[in-house]
């Protein structure tokens, strides 16, 4: 077989298997990005700017061939509650990536332009996971169905929330009614959370659990919470689009800061266990997309603190991302060299195939 057939049949091998949550990668970069602006790493933010418009458009082509190359496989995933909650990864880097071009490039149009691709994608994929959740047919139990991927039902909704915070006067909609939409889709985004991490540490504390069904998806167990307390802060910060903000504004805070504790204490625990996988069961430390998923709540707890100590007027709480955002850093660029290691691998693979 020569180089170029080998190299096709490669890449439709992983394009038919690619992971439905691959645009963790694009929600991992966005929100490092944006932390590293506010913390004015500035260069660092707009080099990590420019690899995610890159690495948004390929993803949303590579994920159109499967759909249109692969269907039934597409299907599958689809109707299988431990992967179909991956694509909701969609909504959130579209979100993401928009906010990047707020912040970072001060482009309303195009972060328009994505916030109506991203709530578009919320309102057909929120509705068609609970769907497929509730009407399935031999349904698995909740051990083997539920994990940290589930969580993305909130980072998704919470992300749309955000920009629309951000896009308030900026879009042709009342101030007032874009607020009350930020507003009522990170209510809904909180309550998501209540329910589903309730399932998720019922899973965790009454079933077995093995080193590898701990994978780094249970980091979203803390990112979920770090998104909710990022779109309170805004929200909070956006009491002159809204006077009815400022109403209720005393519950805002408190729920925010109930949002931001409850991220702290998962870290210490999330760590434990992880050393827990890694160390005392000896699974080895390998790239998978799944890290990026455990690299987008290192980011949004770097970005979300900094929000809220401006927010509440905490200034002590400023200390937290000055240093969590070297640990971001480190992480996505651990993950990035993995991964380019990986796709460098395969292709020495495959080139080495086609001199045999």
């Amino acid at each position: 077989m020569t180089r170029s057939k080998l190299i096709s049949a490669t890449f439709l091998r992983d394009l038919s298997n690619l992971p439905t949550a691959y645009f963790a990668l694009v929600m991992a970069t966005g929100i490092v990005s944006i932390a590293s602006f506010f913390l004015h790493y500035t260069f660092i933010a707009k080099l990590l700017f420019y690899f995610n418009i890159v690495a948004y458009i390929w993803l949303s082509q590579l994920y159109i061939l499967r759909i249109v190359l692969y269907q039934q496989q597409f299907m599958t995933d689809i109707k299988d509650p431990a992967k179909s909650p991956g694509f909701l990864t969609y909504i959130a880097g579209t979100c993401v990536l928009g906010t990047q071009f707020i912040v970072i490039a001060g482009n309303f149009t195009i972060a328009s332009i994505l916030f109506y691709i991203g709530s578009f994608a919320w309102l057909i994929l929120i509705y068609t996971v609970f769907t497929v959740f509730t009407v399935k047919n031999n349904k698995p139990p909740i051990n083997e169905a539920i994990s940290g991927v589930w969580l993305l039902i909130i980072v998704s909704t919470q992300s749309v929330s955000i920009l629309a915070s951000q896009l308030t006067g900026h879009i042709p909609f009342a101030n007032d009614l874009v607020s009350f939409f930020a507003l009522t889709m990170f209510l809904c985004g909180c309550m998501f959370y209540i329910i589903i991490i309730t399932l998720i540490v019922y899973r965790m504390s009454f079933f077995e659990m093995r080193a590898e069904e701990f994978a780094p998806a249970y980091w979203i167990n803390m990112g979920a919470v770090a998104i909710s307390t990022l779109a309170g802060s805004l929200l909070i910060q956006n009491t002159n689009h809204w006077s009815f903000i400022t109403e209720i504004l005393p519950f805002l805070k408190g729920f925010t800061l109930f949002f931001w504790a409850i991220g702290t204490w998962w870290i210490p625990l999330i760590v434990i266990l992880g050393i827990w996988r890694h160390v005392f069961k000896q699974l080895p430390l390998k790239y998978h997309p799944q890290y990026w998923g455990m690299i987008f709540p290192m980011g949004m707890y770097t970005a979300c603190t900094f929000k809220l100590s401006q927010a509440l007027d905490l200034s002590f709480l400023m200390i937290i991302p000055s240093y969590f955002i070297y640990i971001a850093l480190v992480a996505w660029g651990v993950a990035a060299f993995g991964m380019f290691y990986a796709m460098g691998k395969d292709y020495l693979l495959v080139k080495k195939a086609s001199h045999s």
